[in-house]
């Protein structure tokens, strides 16, 4: 069964940027769609990114456009989302999950999880 674990986050200032991983194990990741949702205080879930199997379609919500950039290394089962001037409306816990197509990038179309990671913009 896959497993994925988050790596990654911290506190950070605005307009700092964080690397966050997420490393799958059990299958091999290449046969999953990966997305990046976050969720933070009496917030709903919300998708961040997606990126397709092989790599080559991606997916951000609006807020993130042009400051996180998701990629993947399907030889190191890993896939990151590089988190670039960072706002304090960014602060959540970030999670990974898989799913066999990014959709659209909504939480109920991905079926494993992992536990999550936070991420603290703040001065």
């Amino acid at each position: 069964q896959l497993q994925l674990v988050e790596s990654g986050g911290g506190l950070v200032q605005p307009g700092g940027s964080l690397r966050l991983s997420c490393a799958a194990s059990g299958v091999t990741s290449d046969h999953y769609a990966i997305g990046w949702f976050r969720q933070s205080p009496g917030k709903e879930r919300e998708g961040v990114s997606c990126i397709n199997m092989s790599g080559g379609s991606t997916l951000y919500a609006d807020s993130v456009q042009g400051r996180f950039f998701v990629s993947r290394d399907n030889a190191r089962n890993t896939v990151y989302l590089q988190m670039n001037n960072l706002k304090p409306e960014d602060t959540a816990v970030y999670y990974c999950a898989a799913s066999d197509a990014c959709y659209a990038g909504q939480p109920y179309d991905f079926g494993y999880w992992g536990q999550g990671t936070q991420v603290t913009v703040s001065s």
